[in-house]
């Protein structure tokens, strides 16, 4: 049994901050040391909606929507035992980077998934907090796919699965103790691991349906049993 413990509303700024995250250099806006384009913009329009939108700047970079659960008022963390429930639609444009991901303290980093539209059928699922990951090539994948996810993130194992079927487990975990930020973006590449966009696109996107963070309901501690009391009555004992 579990519990829904987060149910993502991306227009609530209680839940979500936009258009930074302490897993980009200094907060962002950039982040060219990983090979992206990202120009990280807090515009509702990028990331408020579901739909997580990149637009071509004139400057060579583009703006970029992504929203994080770090330093928001409620300030969520995924945390061990937890299991990650989304749906999303896959973009169809070269140079698209969409990705659902934890991340805490300059690491603590699970990928839910990444994805490249030149591997149309490929999802990358990785565990970089104890080096696991698997390149899932499936039917399924593809350009302007919907697909479900889900992600378990085990003390010793963390599980994905498509669609309602089991697809990798890392042998792995995350540990104990471990409890990471949620992060939902849309980057855009560079070039040199994958292609840049076409030099006629203006615009990339991707949509994210549902998110919701499950976890494991406490076991009820049944009340300790009253032994019965018998009272017997016995004739002629009452004076």
């Amino acid at each position: 049994m579990s519990d829904v413990v987060f149910t993502a509303d991306f227009t609530s700024e209680r839940q979500w901050v936009a258009g930074r995250s302490w897993a980009y250099p200094d907060g962002g806006p950039i982040n060219p040391g990983d090979n992206k384009l990202d120009h990280l913009t807090s515009d509702p329009a990028y990331s408020r909606t579901g739909t997580f939108r990149a637009t071509r700047r004139t400057d060579g970079w583009w703006d970029t929507g992504l929203l994080t659960t770090e330093g928001s008022e409620e300030g969520f963390t995924v945390r061990t035992g937890d299991q990650l429930r989304s749906r999303v639609c896959l973009p169809a444009g070269a140079g698209a980077w969409p990705a659902i991901w934890t991340w805490r303290d300059g690491g603590n980093e699970v990928d839910v998934f990444e994805y490249h539209p030149d591997n149309p059928d490929l999802l990358e699922l990785s565990n970089h907090v104890r080096q696991g990951q698997k390149y899932l090539r499936s039917p399924a994948v593809r350009p302007g796919a919907t697909v479900e996810l889900q992600v378990t993130f085990g003390r010793h194992d963390v599980v994905w699965e498509l669609d309602g079927t089991r697809v990798f487990a890392d042998g792995r975990g995350v540990g104990a103790r471990w409890h990471a930020y949620l992060i939902v973006n849309l980057s855009v590449c560079a070039g040199r691991y994958h292609p840049p966009p076409d030099p006629t696109a203006t615009e990339l996107s991707f949509r994210v349906e549902t998110l919701t963070v499950h976890r494991p309901s406490m076991p009820s501690v049944p009340h300790p049993a009253v032994p019965e009391v018998r009272s017997e009555w016995v004739a002629g004992a009452e004076s």
